[in-house]
């Protein structure tokens, strides 16, 4: 940014310079952070005063601050102090509107004092929202400089999941077997989605338990089934023959280890398999993306043959089109050639040739690919890459399962993702949640399984398609 101020000496009565800024949701969270304050009516999404409608109200302290701006950076610019500051509120402004600060220097006075008359309108109906009068020891030595830079201000906002929510809540409940939620993470999950209107839950486990966990998080289970079954394994079995009833759509993971769920799953004869391997994917909502990134497989599959990745790739395609996405894998390797001597480049090649000539259907699938030239479209271009994955990936298939757990955890704890687990080519999705999990998680983890219900065909209110298969 290049910045320029007038000193004391160059300053005249009559002087102005204005200041203009768009008001976006992350302005209101930035500045509820760092004020403070969490007034409802300045939070997007929150309804403050109970009329059902979110507010979205800018607050005036964040309004009256634009002076602060207009002073520091424009008239008369760095160097600039505050010395005292007057303000008339008149009107609000909201998220969305874009509104011009101006300032004018009404007078000088000894000791480098200056006065300012400053007023802050909206852009278009030039509504006033804001006046008063700023009084600033002004700048004596001159400031003309480039290169002044301030870091960059993440909202940790996870727009993508809140969009799923929402698409979601429009779905009818949907019924699940959840196993083992004798705990309160995984309890306190079930029945907050529950209340979300996302899931039925059936719980499945040792009833004192899970009433026993009940009490603690201060919940009812009034109207919830509750069956009662001692051991883990025996738990996750009644969860399969409830689908296979057409009682349940989507199974859940409890207060267990992952493999003594998935093991009865797998049963040729009782289990849940529907010829495609079960295959692991994350929806990441990732603050900095313009959409959510699927990872897979982080999970399940250790190191994954070429068969094994075509399932992969084919459940993590049908999954993303079911969230509304338009599907495109970007099948990752260390390189974006294809080297002999780097395996994972030969199978992304052969996994893009196989979508090529039909064998992978439902989107579009492009490798091998590096991370960088993946999801950044500058380093796609620069490596000469196109087509319509290259910097667009949306879905990210990984070697194996070290690369997949890696760059998952990855983008949770570094760039701050929150991420939804299913497991897909059973018979109905499988909700795999850890116990790290937090809230949001969880009830994305249960969008993501209702609309990927939805979309295969066996969502019509009833569970008429999960007892035909």
């Amino acid at each position: 940014m290049h910045l320029v101020n007038r000193t004391l000496d160059e300053l005249q009565i009559g002087d102005t310079a204005e200041f203009r800024r768009l008001i976006t949701l992350d302005d209101l969270f930035s500045f509820a952070v760092i004020s403070g304050n969490y007034n409802p009516m300045h939070l997007p999404d929150e309804d403050g005063d109970g009329d059902g409608v979110p507010e979205s109200v800018a607050p005036g302290m964040f309004l009256a601050s634009l002076f602060s701006a207009a002073l520091g950076t424009r008239l008369p610019g760095p160097g600039t102090l505050y010395r005292r500051q007057v303000l008339n509120f008149h009107e609000r402004a909201h998220s969305g509107e874009e509104v011009v600060c101006r300032v004018r220097v009404t007078g000088k006075e000894p000791g480098g004092i200056v006065m300012l008359e400053t007023e802050l309108r909206r852009v278009g109906d030039d509504v006033l929202l804001l006046d008063g009068q700023a009084t600033v020891q002004a700048p004596t030595r001159k400031f003309d400089r480039d290169g002044i830079e301030v870091p960059g201000l993440l909202v940790e906002r996870h727009r993508h999941f809140s969009a799923l929510l929402e698409k979601a809540r429009h779905l009818p409940a949907l019924p699940t077997a959840v196993v083992c939620p004798d705990d309160p993470n995984s309890l306190g999950g079930a029945l907050k989605a529950a209340h979300e209107g996302l899931i039925v839950p059936i719980l499945i486990g040792k009833a004192a338990a899970i009433r026993a966990t009940a009490q603690e998080l201060g919940e009812s289970l009034d109207g919830i089934e509750v069956i009662d079954i001692a051991g883990d394994a025996e738990a996750a079995a009644e969860a399969c023959h409830l689908v296979h009833a057409g009682r349940a759509a989507a199974v859940m993971k409890g207060h267990m280890h992952t493999d003594d769920l998935l093991r009865p799953m797998l049963s040729k004869t009782h289990g849940l398999r529907v010829g495609r391997r079960f295959t692991h994917v994350f929806v990441m909502d990732v603050p900095s993306r313009p959409e959510p990134v699927l990872v897979t497989d982080a999970a399940i599959n250790i190191a994954p043959d070429l068969a094994t990745k075509q399932d992969i790739v084919q459940n993590a395609l049908e999954l993303a089109a079911a969230i509304g996405l338009e599907p495109r894998a970007g099948v990752l390797s260390a390189v974006e050639t294809v080297n002999p001597a780097i395996q994972s480049s030969i199978d992304a090649a052969l996994l893009s040739k196989m979508a090529e000539r039909g064998q992978i259907t439902g989107g579009q699938v492009d490798g091998p690919l590096a991370m960088d030239n993946a999801v950044d479209m500058g380093a796609a271009r620069t490596k000469g890459l196109r087509g319509e994955v290259a910097g667009r990936a949306n879905i990210l298939v990984v070697p194996d399962i070290d690369a997949g757990n890696m760059l998952a955890k990855q983008l949770a704890f570094i760039s701050h993702a929150e991420g939804a687990g299913l497991v897909l080519g059973a018979r109905v999705p499988v909700i795999l949640n850890s116990r790290s999990d937090s809230a949001a998680s969880r009830l994305a983890s249960c969008a993501v399984a209702a609309l990927h219900h939805a979309a295969t065909g066996a969502g019509r209110g009833d569970l008429t398609g999960v007892a035909a298969q």
